[in-house]
């Protein structure tokens, strides 16, 4: 079993920024990709950004391209988004996930565990 927790998020002004943490415990050795989604109310979950177990391949929505960045210290089990020039549109409820079945990263089906979620509203 993998265990992941998220934090970071919060209320911010658009222009602003913010970075996500994901704390993952258990079978970390098994884990592959790790991934962010998020969610908006009345929306279906968007993929955001995923990196590669040793971080040399990362991938991103076009979307978030040039505003976020993702990364992971495998020492610290611990992956996280920073979110630069943040626009109202990028409100919604963020979710960490991990991959131990080496799946595409891209899709929802790509990953078989997921955090709680973390809450990330920006204002214009």
């Amino acid at each position: 079993q993998v265990q992941l927790v998220e934090s970071g998020g919060g209320l911010v002004q658009a222009g602003g920024s913010l970075r996500l943490s994901c704390v993952v415990s258990g079978r970390t050795f098994g884990v592959y990709v790790m991934g962010w989604f998020r969610q908006a109310p009345g929306k279906e979950r968007e993929f955001v950004m995923a990196i590669s177990q040793t971080g040399g391949r990362k991938y991103t929505a076009d979307s978030v391209k040039d505003r976020f960045t993702i990364s992971r210290d495998n020492a610290k089990n611990t992956v996280y988004l920073q979110m630069n020039s943040l626009k109202p549109e990028d409100t919604a409820v963020y979710y960490c996930a991990a991959d131990t079945r080496s799946s595409s990263p891209w899709g929802p089906s790509g990953y078989n565990y997921w955090g709680q979620g973390t809450q990330v509203t920006v204002s214009s």
